[in-house]
């Protein structure tokens, strides 16, 4: 069975639908982007699948005891506050410094628990938001905008990490963003969402459809293209990466 079933979903806030007759699947361990211009729905179909929006048309099925991480675009924390990063991780209480310790390190910023929250960079926020999904050990990690005001080798680094912890603990993972190279080059299949599902596909397949490039024109191709090419030489340099500038 699949970890979600999307089946002929429509949302209507008020006179306004945002969402109509959306069909989609996320299987066991792979990676599923979802791209679409501003306004095309993409927040609303995600907080529909989470259950924090009602459809007024269709349903969501997930398998039993499905377990979800999620990371949001932003969290905001009070920055007079002194919090430790173990305390973020360990709200509202009951997790082992063990399991604090290794949802760090799969996010990829192993040395962050005593750091304080408001002194973090964008991009450790980031990873700190990762690693609190991750503390419960989702089958399915939900990604909404997550690289939102980090730089382009931020975001390239952060996706690279998801797919590490992919790879590392076989989750699935649903994400939507406005980074179309470099999030759709981690992706395994992409939906393209504009009030509907434009196309679907491997990377290449959507963004040499004709929908696609209505939206967005031919030049992902070409980015796309480059960020293969430099991703197959990402462990050749990953040990280099500096946690503490790198992300930002």
């Amino acid at each position: 069975m699949s970890l979600v079933q999307v089946e002929n979903l429509s949302v209507r806030y008020g006179a306004k639908t945002v969402l109509s007759h959306v069909s989609l699947t996320v299987e066991h361990g792979e990676i599923v982007t979802i791209v679409g211009p501003n306004g095309s729905g993409k927040t609303s179909l995600l907080r529909s699948i989470i259950g924090a929006v009602k459809p007024s048309r269709g349903r969501v099925t997930q398998s039993s005891d499905l377990r979800v991480g999620y990371v949001p675009q932003r969290l905001h924390i009070d920055p007079t506050l002194p919090m430790t990063v173990a305390r973020f991780l360990a709200l509202p209480g009951g997790v082992s410094a063990p399991h604090l310790g290794e949802a760090l390190a799969q996010a990829g910023v192993p040395d962050l628990s005593g750091a304080q929250m408001s002194r973090l960079s964008g991009g450790q926020f980031q990873r700190v938001l990762l690693a609190r999904a991750l503390i419960g050990k989702p089958q399915l990690l939900l990604l909404d905008e997550a690289t939102q005001g980090l730089d382009q080798p931020g975001s390239a680094a952060f996706y690279r990490q998801i797919e590490t912890v992919r790879r590392d603990t076989g989750c699935a993972v649903l994400m939507i963003s406005h980074e179309l190279h470099v999030v759709m080059s981690a992706s395994d299949r992409v939906i393209c969402l504009n009030g509907h599902v434009c196309c679907e596909g491997t990377p290449e397949v959507v963004a040499s459809a004709p929908e696609y490039r209505a939206l967005f024109g031919s030049g992902t191709m070409g980015a796309l293209a480059l960020y293969r090419h430099d991703h197959d030489h990402a462990h050749d340099h990953d040990h280099h990466y500096d946690h503490t500038e790198a992300a930002e």
